[in-house]
């Protein structure tokens, strides 16, 4: 069992420690002893970046009559190859097995927890759903988040929501039924604005990019759901940034209204750069948002030092930090902005959740 890194902070209250203590290695017992709660299940798929996200039933909204949650299922890659422009330049493989080999076997294990949880449901009407997976999100066009093979395997009426450039690279596989380009997150927004149907109303997705980035590698997908009812329509949100997004995207949550409480940032540790040109943001830009976002939980993600091959492999630089070394250089550069007085800041709690585990949002 896996717990969480990274110094003292918010966890005080008995009931924060017990929820960030449901990490389980075994996929499938992780998956349905989550499914006993009433909040957001986060579940790690791969090593490296495709996730899961269980989003729990409204009480005071319709849904499936047999369901307790809708899945949304994040930047899937489970098996094979990814190779960028071509085989020659760039191919990577996952150096750990994926903790699911197939969309077929994810549904399955989605089944039987509504199964688990929910036996007086377990009807033919249950086992006749055509998926468990309520929808796909794809944050980049790039093939380890738009991973053909993988994308394939799911079933052709899930919607699919992506950015520009993998929306339209997916409509050319003539696979989907629905694929939707995801709106932009911008200054002083509504959440229920990007509740596009499909979705359902209490679920909204959308994008946040910042101009300055011309090729919009650094974005972030935001998932925002309302699962309590409130009269505020305050949201809580899931922050996905493989790459990492630069303090003045991360900013732009902050100004929403109705407000957006973040409950999960998901940044890596890992410094990546190309021939200068920084790819992956890394701890530093992490903890910086953190800061901003006071996100309950920072969980990692695209950390996976991936086998690889081709003309680009011995120009990649990564440099991995620790929660700690980075807190440092934060810590060092609040000092100099505050004239060396000592600036309050404290250390964050990072989450890193392995192959195959769960974490409880709650």
């Amino acid at each position: 069992m896996s717990t969480p890194r990274g110094g003292p902070g918010k966890m005080t209250n008995p009931d924060d420690e017990a929820a960030a203590a449901q990490l389980h290695h075994d996929l499938n017992d992780s998956i349905r002893q989550a499914h006993r709660t009433a909040r957001p299940i986060l579940t790690h798929l791969n090593a490296d970046t495709t996730w899961l996200l269980s989003i729990p039933k409204p009480d005071y909204r319709p849904f499936h009559s047999t369901r307790s949650r809708y899945n949304l299922l994040i930047d899937p890659w489970l098996q094979g190859p990814q190779s960028d422009v071509a085989g020659w330049f760039s191919k990577q493989w996952h150096a750990v097995e994926s903790s699911v080999g197939s969309i077929l076997e994810l549904d399955e294990l989605l089944r039987d927890a509504e199964a688990f949880e929910y036996e007086r449901h377990a009807t033919s009407e249950t086992t006749a759903r055509n998926s468990y997976i309520d929808a796909v999100v794809i944050s980049h066009e790039f093939t380890d988040h738009c991973h053909k093979a993988t994308l394939l395997e799911v079933n052709t009426k899930v919607p699919v929501f992506a950015t520009g450039k993998a929306a339209q690279l997916i409509r050319s596989w003539n696979h989907f039924s629905t694929v939707i380009e995801m709106a932009s997150f911008g200054n002083g927004e509504d959440w229920r604005t990007t509740s596009t149907p499909p979705l359902p109303e209490w679920i909204g997705i959308s994008r946040i990019v910042t101009s300055s980035d011309a090729l919009y590698y650094h974005s972030a997908v935001l998932i925002c759901t309302r699962i309590s009812d409130s009269e505020s329509e305050a949201a809580e949100a899931v922050i996905y940034t493989p790459h990492g997004l630069a303090v003045s995207g991360i900013a732009t949550i902050t100004t929403a209204k109705p407000p957006i409480d973040s409950l999960a940032l998901l940044h890596g540790l890992h410094d990546i750069s190309l021939v200068g040109n920084q790819l992956n943001l890394g701890a530093v830009n992490a903890i910086k948002a953190q800061q901003l976002l006071n996100a309950k939980f920072w969980i990692g993600t695209h950390d996976e030092e991936k086998k690889k091959w081709g003309l680009i492999s011995p120009f990649l630089r990564r440099k991995p930090l620790t929660v700690s070394e980075a807190f440092a250089q934060v810590q060092a550069t609040a000092k100099v902005e505050f004239d060396g007085t000592e600036a309050m800041i404290e250390e964050p709690i990072y989450v890193e959740l392995g192959n195959g585990e769960s974490l409880l949002l709650a």
